[in-house]
């Protein structure tokens, strides 16, 4: 028996529910939950399905005694498996989880877009929400912490309590240098009358759709989302640009008046479009779930693009060629938030720090391991001719492995990585697993692929 099994044997109280490398259910607890089948060949002693603050903790104290690094996963899509009034939340609950159980209260949580998505690593990496262009990232309305440290230690983190790592918890993600177990949230009211439009137009119109879009977005109505999507759509046999706006009002005639302006300055074109459609959270959700699906391989990546590029050509390759039928690519209206919280200087008061008025992510998405190679060139391929024009990259759809760039505005990433080896100085939480795991307790460079190191 491995040496340090032995020791955490005599250690550990009796029914820890912990499970050991060559155990009965220790694959199904390495990669359970884990979003994206192109499994990783990361193979952990043990799995620790800690259901309790003081599972963590013995967890985090076995790890220390016999010399181990901490993975955290909460669950969700984690592409690159790095694993990895007020509601008090588990890491754990899922946004489509967290709205049905905060709709018998009329309140709602701008969470992730996809059902399956866990708070934990969704919020420690800002949290790109519903309708983040307009009511911020859902990060923002996070009101405290609890966490287990590096040590064994429980905390709690706020504006007023160990407010260095409540700054980190904003933005650090999979690199917070402690274990949450606990958020304490600020929601918002929900909205009863949610409608939807959209506008989708053959490749060849791309340019024109993508320019009016650009256009009018800034300007929009504040309680609008807005997003541009290349793919495959049901019953189409080539790519496809869909212009899609989701309105959260109140009332029938609010969300009229909020998406005529669309209606009435779309380019002629479509070869299919709906105006004012009824839809909800839910409905939203199971769209977002049949877009993602599960048991199929990813590879994705994604990058703020400078606000001064020529967007519509930037992305043009990215919008009219792809690697396989489920496979997709975005470009998702940041402003005028984006402007708003540079202004303010908002952003200077939590670690997230990084963004710009367009934000791009592809999802090459397929299903046999034969099409590894083809679908991940692609997406590489489309990125050496994209990242030259863009200021930096969101955690949530990044692989530390795959490519260096930026991630948080210059100070506040040399900050990050202060506070990360004050808090953890031997580097006890796994943090970026970059190529490997060179980064340690130092942490990530914050620096572009073609700069140098």
């Amino acid at each position: 028996m491995d040496k340090r099994r032995t020791l955490a044997m005599k250690r550990l109280p009796p029914n820890f529910p912990i499970i050991w490398r060559g155990e009965v259910g220790y694959e199904q607890a390495r990669v359970g939950r884990v979003f994206n089948y192109r499994r990783p060949s990361r193979y952990p002693i043990a799995v620790v399905e800690a259901t309790t603050e003081d599972d963590i903790v013995e967890a985090v104290g076995l790890a220390n005694e016999i010399g181990c690094r901490v993975s955290v996963r909460s669950g969700g899509h984690s592409w690159a498996v790095w694993s990895t009034g007020i509601l008090r939340a588990s890491p754990s609950n899922t946004g489509r989880l967290t709205n049905k159980l905060l709709g018998a209260y009329g309140r709602m949580f701008p969470g992730g877009h996809c059902p399956e998505v866990a708070l934990g690593g969704f919020l420690l990496q800002g949290g790109m929400g519903w309708n983040c262009k307009n009511w911020g990232w859902a990060c923002e309305r996070v009101l405290g912490v609890d966490v287990v440290t590096a040590d064994g230690r429980k905390l709690h983190c706020d504006k007023d309590e160990n407010t260095d790592l409540y700054w980190a918890a904003r933005g650090a993600g999979p690199g917070f240098p402690a274990i949450v177990t606990r958020f304490y949230l600020q929601t918002i009211p929900a909205f009863s009358r949610m409608r939807s439009s959209a506008y989708i137009y053959e490749k060849k119109d791309y340019r024109k759709a993508m320019e009016w879009i650009l256009r009018v977005a800034p300007i929009y109505d504040e309680s609008t989302e807005i997003v541009a999507v290349a793919s495959y759509p049901a019953g189409l046999s080539d790519v496809h640009v869909m212009v899609l706006l989701v309105t959260f009002k109140n009332s029938a005639e609010e969300a009229l008046a909020a998406l005529q302006p669309a209606e009435d300055t779309a380019p002629p074109g479509c070869v299919q479009r709906w105006f004012c459609r009824e839809t909800s959270l839910a409905k939203e959700y199971d769209d977002q779930h049949a877009a993602n699906p599960m048991s199929y391989r990813y590879c994705t990546d994604n990058c703020y693009v400078k606000n001064d590029a020529d967007v519509v050509s930037v992305l043009e390759d990215a919008f009219t060629s792809l690697p396989s039928r489920k496979s997709f690519s975005l470009w998702y209206s940041m402003a005028p938030g984006s402007r708003r919280s540079v202004e303010a200087g908002t952003m200077q008061d939590m670690a997230l720090s990084m963004q710009t008025d367009h934000y791009f992510a592809t999802y090459s998405i397929w299903e046999d391991e034969a099409d590894d190679a083809k679908c991940r060139d692609w997406v590489a391929n489309i990125f050496k001719r994209v990242e030259r024009h863009s200021e930096g990259s969101y955690l949530g759809d990044a692989d530390f492995q795959v490519r260096r760039t930026r991630f948080w505005q210059d100070e506040q990433g040399k900050k990050l990585m202060r506070i990360r080896k004050e808090w953890d100085p031997h580097g006890r939480i796994a943090g970026y697993l970059d190529v490997g795991d060179k980064s340690g307790a130092e942490g990530l460079e914050n620096v572009h692929e073609w700069e140098p190191k």
